[in-house]
């Protein structure tokens, strides 16, 4: 009787083992399979987004592209006109500074860590390995009432005023369709720094085959996506800083 109940007992620990057993890869694996396949998220050359950013009661149109080879572009159209962001060709990181409109190229750190991260597109998790980024899989919590895995990225670290910083980012998979509801990375720089920037993303929507959250919470700026466009054709001029025009003899008359 006792070999048999400790039989029964071996073989309920292993019928609900499966439950509990997932582990940081099969999360991940589950992530691109069920929102379109590895295969077909490899094969993405950039992609091109509509949204809309809700700020102080305003709604601003935003647009932003990027490309496999790490090149990016944020562009904003505030009172009717428009403003870059943030935009990176792939050596030069420039924005527009906002009080005199022009664009103004980033500092050398700035520029160096978004070079670390050109191999992130469409995901840093996808293919993490080969990016030289590691994964852990940490205690499952509950997130506005949804059980979640966590799952922390370890990418190259940063530099931030001089000084080398971890570069992490905690990922929460509800569990029943394995998508990410919420991300987290701890702020670096500024009056915030050292506390969680916090990202909800929700309202997935199928694109060609893929899965992306249309609506994305940034610390309370909520950013809607109104339409997604998958390997897009870009000019890739728009990246480019652009250099200040130099006035013609013809025109200094």
């Amino acid at each position: 009787m006792k070999t048999i109940k400790t039989l029964f007992i071996a073989v309920f620990i292993v019928a609900i083992a499966p439950l509990n057993a997932q582990t940081a890869d099969e999360i991940i694996d589950n992530y691109f399979e069920n929102t379109g396949g590895a295969d077909n998220w490899n094969k993405l050359s950039g992609i091109k987004m509509e949204a809309v950013a809700n700020a102080q009661g305003m709604e601003i149109p935003v647009e932003i592209y990027q490309t496999i080879d790490g090149k990016q572009l944020v562009k904003i159209n505030l009172q009717g006109q428009d403003m870059t962001q943030v935009s990176f060709d792939g050596e030069t990181l420039w924005t527009t500074n906002f009080m005199t409109m022009a664009a103004e190229k980033s500092d050398k750190e700035a520029t160096d860590n978004m070079k670390k991260q050109m191999k992130d597109f469409p995901s840093p998790l996808l293919n993490y390995k080969e990016k030289g980024y590691t994964i852990d899989l940490l205690e499952n919590e509950t997130i506005e009432g949804t059980e979640t895995y966590k799952i922390k990225l370890t990418q190259k670290p940063l530099m931030v005023d001089g000084v080398e910083e971890a570069n992490i980012t905690y990922f929460y998979f509800e569990m029943e369709n394995f998508v990410p509801i919420v991300t987290e990375t701890k702020i670096q720089q500024g009056p915030m720094k050292g506390q969680m920037n916090k990202t909800t993303l929700s309202d997935y929507e199928e694109v060609d085959g893929l899965y992306f959250p249309f609506s994305m919470n940034m610390g309370g700026q909520v950013i809607t996506l109104k339409n997604i466009i998958l390997n897009p054709e870009i000019d890739i001029t728009m990246f480019a800083f652009p250099e200040p025009v130099t006035p013609t003899e013809e025109g200094k008359k």
